[in-house]
């Protein structure tokens, strides 16, 4: 059986230098992937990607996510080969539809059709051939080729996504599938569920697509303070990933309260509306054995890699060195199914 993944998620609002102070830390507790957010308004990840590229040797490095709407998929190719180039052959191609693009104006139609056929562009173009492209949205004329050397031709693929059709999309297609901003157990079955279909149609053995799980992560030796700062961390992403869950019944109430006080500014007073049993299925938080079983749940319900999100810790710095020091000691990595 397969070793389950550890990897860390953080957010691209930190300045440069520090990704490779919290890259060569990571690496030396023996974190196995480093994914860089690509929220909108922060950021672009790619930065911030080329530091820790620059002072690792070993773990796997990617945007968690990229989108095809916010930028083409030429731009996209682009910059995956010259972190495949820049980390030796580590990089991962992450794509999702995207969050929160109406902010800018960006409308999402055919987000299946348009995730498809990015990858699609994307990988024709990598593989340098001149055989052209002609989707329903995207389209590379034949003999256009990058006019330079990438490292390799297919860097695996993740997608992000929670819906029945994008997810059965990406057990045809993906190397991995992320379930971003849950820690609940219950989702890893329904996830194995709606893979398979795409699995199967692809010649694919059920399972073969492994699921990553990553959330908001505080850990700290006082978890009081650690589960307080993840109620305030957590609240933004509650009002886009709370709906999506068909294992959790989220009051619209609710939701809707977070939502207008996380868009007021009132981070904290959103946070307070946040039960204890809420938190733990959205956030992992707490001292280091309290977000340990917490992992541990995820990788014996399935999970191929667990990834610790922003901010890790009441400090960043701090969090990762609990993380490695204390929470991935404690980790039967072995009992992932995923």
């Amino acid at each position: 059986m397969s070793r389950v993944e550890i990897g860390l998620g953080l957010q691209s609002n930190l300045p440069f230098p520090e990704y490779a102070r919290l890259a060569t830390a990571a690496e030396a507790h023996g974190i196995d992937v480093l994914s860089v957010f690509a929220d909108l308004l922060f950021q672009p990840p790619l930065p911030a990607l080329l530091e820790m590229a620059r002072v690792t040797d070993r773990v796997r490095l990617g945007a968690a996510c990229w989108n095809p709407y916010s930028m083409h998929p030429y731009e996209i190719a682009g910059q995956l080969a010259a972190l495949d180039s820049a980390s030796h052959g580590r990089a991962y191609l992450g794509l999702a539809r995207g969050t929160w693009l109406g902010d800018i104006g960006l409308t999402q139609p055919r987000p299946l059709t348009h995730l498809r056929e990015a990858v699609e562009f994307i990988y024709r173009l990598l593989a340098g051939d001149g055989a052209g492209y002609r989707g329903k949205v995207f389209e590379l004329a034949p003999g256009a080729a990058l006019r330079y050397e990438t490292h390799r031709p297919d860097p695996p693929l993740l997608i992000g996504a929670w819906g029945p059709r994008a997810v059965a999309m990406a057990g045809s297609l993906a190397h991995e599938i992320k379930i971003g901003g849950t820690a609940n157990p219950a989702m890893l079955p329904v996830m194995r569920g709606r893979l398979e279909p795409g699995e199967l149609v692809a010649g694919r053995e059920p399972g073969e697509v492994r699921i990553v799980v990553g959330a908001v992560t505080v850990v700290d030796l006082d978890g009081a303070a650690a589960r307080r700062r993840a109620r305030r961390e957590v609240a933004m992403y509650l009002g886009v990933v709370g709906d999506l869950d068909p294992t959790v019944d989220v009051p619209h109430e609710l939701l809707a309260e977070v939502k207008a006080r996380v868009a007021a500014g009132d981070h904290d007073g959103a946070g307070s509306l946040i039960s204890d049993e809420l938190l733990d299925l959205f956030a992992f938080s707490g001292t280091p054995d309290q977000v340990a079983a917490q992992a541990q749940r995820l990788i014996d319900a399935g999970a191929g890699r667990v990834e610790f999100g922003t901010p890790q810790g009441l400090d960043t710095r701090r969090g990762i060195e609990l993380i490695g020091s204390r929470v991935l000691p404690a980790l039967d990595r072995s009992a992932g199914r995923g």
